[in-house]
């Protein structure tokens, strides 16, 4: 992290409330009498979550130290930190990675009235481990030239022959196919989702290579006519300032599968307070904060993703590709508890 951005996050502590009235139940009298800090490790990479951070500072007086990195490093950081670690908030970009940290015994349970009744329940973990604060529809992304609408259906139907040659896709290692998979798992079994991964890895057009970019821009440029990927990544090219990603938005349409069925894949970006969090009521306040009006509408903007508390501010251009769209309603924990067999599915189909 650059010195700039680390200045910019400590003025934050700066600003402190000096009223005595609750903003959105938060007491700000007591930052007054002893400012207080919360250690936020974030695997969101995403520069304008800063916002977030600095009015979460606002409301409470509390100072926001950050430190980035992958979700799996920070996940063995704060197991080689033990007991001792200044961990409060772990935030990822996955429920699988969330498990994977419940799982290591990294996370502990948080009862609270505002996230429960603010977070849908498919979308938190069932004790409390971890909340969703954003939303990741996982669609069909398709060639407008090569493929009709009407010709798509489920993410079962990719497996069909009538798609051989013709789908591009991301490797199986990555954390997001792998949560996808264990939806499947949930839905059809081990038997039934290694019959699909077979059929869907026998209808590849390449090896997987690259990330969901790379496989919208391959779609775009014939290389293949359909694709799965995360809306948010649509939607950053179609955003784009660069004339070439704009035309690639403008090659592919968007399709939201099984909408006549158990509904669209969705996962999510979330977090959870370290079980060992020297300041966990500032913890449990941020998490808090997240669920606010005004923290979705900044917390999901910033990645162009769908928030997680219904009746929030939507991007106008992510809501160009899909509105009311029908979602699968499994929780996210169960997904994320399938994603190692999910992988070892994966593996043996022939999904590298």
């Amino acid at each position: 992290m650059t010195m700039k951005r680390r200045l910019f996050l400590a003025s934050g502590a700066a600003i402190a409330a000096v009223t005595a009235h609750q903003i959105w139940g938060f007491n700000t009298e007591q930052s007054i009498a002893a400012p207080r800090v919360l250690n936020l490790y974030s695997a969101r990479h995403y520069d304008s979550d800063n916002a977030v951070y600095q009015g979460f500072t606002q409301k409470t007086g509390i100072k926001v130290n950050l430190v980035e990195a992958d979700a799996d490093k920070l996940i063995e950081r704060i197991k080689s930190e033990g007991a001792n670690s200044p961990a409060d908030v772990l935030l990822t970009v996955d429920a699988g990675r969330l498990w994977r940290a419940q799982q290591e015994n990294l996370l502990q349970p948080v009862r609270s009235s505002r996230l429960t009744s603010a977070i849908p329940k498919n979308l938190r973990e069932p004790s409390g481990h971890w909340f969703g604060f954003t939303r990741r529809a996982r669609v069909i992304v398709y060639n407008k030239d090569r493929v009709k609408p009407s010709d798509l259906s489920t993410y079962e139907d990719l497996a069909n022959r009538k798609w051989k040659g013709r789908i591009v896709v991301r490797s199986s290692s990555h954390v997001y196919n792998q949560s996808l998979t264990g939806s499947m798992l949930a839905k059809h079994g081990p038997q039934k989702t290694e019959e699909w991964a077979r059929g869907l890895v026998a209808n590849f057009a390449r090896s997987p290579e690259g990330n969901d970019t790379a496989q919208i821009k391959a779609v775009a440029a014939g290389q293949g006519d359909l694709t799965l990927v995360n809306t948010y990544y649509v939607v950053r090219l179609a955003k784009s300032n660069k004339p070439e990603d704009k035309e690639i938005a403008s090659k592919i349409g968007v399709f939201f599968p099984n909408q006549k069925e158990r509904g669209t894949h969705v996962n999510i970006s979330g977090g959870g307070v370290v079980k060992t969090a020297p300041n966990r009521e500032a913890a449990v306040q941020f998490l808090e904060y997240l669920a606010s009006p005004e923290a979705q509408a900044i917390f999901a903007g910033s990645n162009n993703e769908y928030p997680a508390v219904r009746g929030s501010t939507i991007d106008p251009v992510l809501l160009s590709y899909g509105r009311n769209f029908k979602e699968d309603p499994l929780n996210a924990s169960v997904f994320g508890k399938n994603n190692a067999e999910a992988l070892k599915i994966m593996d043996r189909a022939g999904w590298k």
